[in-house]
């Protein structure tokens, strides 16, 4: 524990972030609806998020190098805050979809400011040990953050105030625990033919991820409110997907680490297929049918962002791993964007039972592509992988570096 300790500042921080943030999103939309906005509008707004997201992720490092942690911090934190408050006040879907732009941007150049940061005082000693106590934190924050939408209800200004308040407070702890300020990190690279060249499967993969998963965080509180359950069974519904994701990731990596890497991503993928034609079609309107349904639902699709971003760096070459990581993390954003807008479109038209009907296909697709990218070249044999399998978070491009040592290229 004395390893962690200077660190745990960072950590509360980004617990605090993450827990914000993992309220947000579902309880715009659930307040989306409330206030009459259609589903493709209520997905809308969750595409202006994940645009901002995106080109987040592209400039943040320009701005640390011009005006340091603190500063980017500070301001992202303050916008983000401003944001979310100014929703409260203004009852309107293009405004929405405005703000929720910026705080994409906001949001993830926060993440890549802590996580920045954390890799700046990380050291191979205490990696491991931060990386668990990482993804601890990420878990029980989100989880946690769902009730507080049934403790507060959905109308009036106090969800919107909670999430102000935690982004103000995300200030707290490295104001008043850490006297430092890191070395502005090294730009990351931005080169999405070059990764598009590494590995097809890993770019098709990622983005699938972001087109299926983005829609369940998003549109999932919706489906949940059409088949008729509480908000309590919402809250228990998306926490359900969220923690089955955890359950499988180390097994799946594991396995991924000893066999060809692509036969456990296609038969993840499968799961994912199957769990989500249950919930189409099996799970109906009972309340603990989906809520099992969608656990195993994450459980297999959670970890395919991990495994296709290993896979990716299986044939990275020295050097290029940073630049891998950065450029799948844009693809997924790319996916996160159209998701909401063609599950929500779909949802509308069409009900509720064709929202996991739609990830099923979108998964099928990808099995498909694996399928063939399996004739097309080998696999990297597992003695000749540069790196392992890593549980990853969809934060920021730092959060890959913070996950392995960086290459020798890396350093520099």
């Amino acid at each position: 524990m004395s390893q962690i300790r200077p660190l745990i500042p960072l950590l509360v921080t980004a617990g605090i972030l993450i827990g914000g943030n993992g309220l947000q999103g579902t309880y715009i939309a659930l307040r989306g609806s409330h206030e009459g906005f259609s589903p493709s509008l209520i997905g809308m707004i969750g595409a202006g998020y994940s645009v901002g997201f995106a080109i987040g992720c592209i400039y943040v490092t320009r701005l640390l190098r011009q005006i340091g942690h603190i500063r980017t911090f500070s301001a992202m934190a303050a916008i983000g805050a401003s944001c979310s408050l100014a929703m409260s006040l203004i009852i309107d879907p293009t405004f929405w979809f405005l703000m929720r732009f910026v705080i994409g941007i906001a949001v993830a150049s926060l993440f890549a400011t802590v996580e920045s940061w954390i890799n700046a005082k990380v050291t191979n000693a205490n990696r491991a040990r931060t990386l668990s106590v990482y993804r601890l934190v990420d878990l029980g924050s989100v989880t946690a953050a769902q009730y507080m939408i049934p403790l507060a209800g959905i109308e009036g200004t106090v969800i919107f105030s909670i999430i102000a308040i935690a982004m103000t407070l995300s200030l707290v702890p490295i104001s008043v625990a850490d006297r430092s300020s890191p070395t502005p990190p090294e730009a990351i690279r931005f080169d999405l033919k070059a990764v598009w060249r590494i590995s097809p499967l890993a770019v098709v993969g990622v983005v699938c991820v972001g087109l299926a998963m983005a829609a369940f965080r998003n549109i999932g509180p919706i489906y949940g409110e059409t088949i008729g359950m509480s908000i309590t069974s919402i809250a228990t519904f998306m926490s359900a997907g969220i923690i089955g994701g955890v359950v499988l990731q180390y097994p799946l990596g594991v396995y991924s680490d000893r066999l060809d890497r692509r036969t456990v991503i296609l038969w993840t993928t499968i799961g994912s297929i199957l769990t989500g034609a249950y919930l189409s079609f099996g799970a109906g309107t009972s309340e603990t049918a989906n809520i099992i349904g969608v656990f195993l639902f994450g459980a297999f699709s959670m970890p395919l962002y991990s495994l296709c971003s290993a896979h990716g760096n299986d044939y990275a070459r020295e050097g290029e791993h940073a630049l891998v990581s950065a450029g799948l993390l844009f693809y997924w954003s790319v996916g996160a964007t159209v998701g909401p807008l063609l599950a929500s479109l779909l949802l509308e038209y069409y009900g509720p039972d064709v929202f996991f009907v739609y990830t099923s296909v979108i998964f099928s697709a990808f099995a498909v592509f694996t399928l063939r990218r399996m004739g097309v070249r080998p696999s990297v044999p597992p003695e000749k992988r540069p790196r392992r399998f890593r549980a990853l978070l969809r934060t920021s491009a730092y959060f890959n570096k913070l996950a392995a040592p960086p290459d020798k290229e890396d350093r520099r």
